[in-house]
């Protein structure tokens, strides 16, 4: 039976390994054909920075991943427009396409499906 899952990014990609973890949740979870939606939310949108050098600090350049979304069927991605604000963050300069969505909205997404996980 299909699951609606949602996973929420709220951490920034480096420090942790929580957005590598929620990444590799969701394509696993895709593969398994489940329908995987995406939200970036508070330091979560940083994730969505293009060309960064995680390999400057030692870290594993994970974020090359978010661009095989499509190849998953991921195609429910979303940021909050309140955190793209607070880090003045334009939605065109963003590594990955997706759809910008007020704190109420991504409200209303969270009550349409029928797990959440946080990363």
């Amino acid at each position: 039976m299909m699951k609606k899952i949602t996973i929420i990014f709220r951490h920034a990609p480096h420090g942790s390994a929580k957005g590598r973890e929620g990444l590799d949740f969701a394509l696993l979870s895709a593969s398994f054909e489940q329908e995987v939606s995406l939200i970036f939310v508070d330091e979560g949108v940083l994730n969505l920075l293009p060309q960064q050098t995680p390999e400057a600090i030692g870290a594993k350049d994970f974020l090359a991943a978010f661009k095989a979304l499509p190849l998953y069927d991921i195609e429910c991605v979303f940021a909050c427009q309140q955190s793209l604000a607070d880090y003045q963050l334009d939605e065109s300069a963003l590594a990955i396409p997706l759809e910008v969505k007020s704190p109420a909205e991504i409200g209303e997404l969270l009550t349409q499906v029928d797990e959440v996980f946080v990363y």
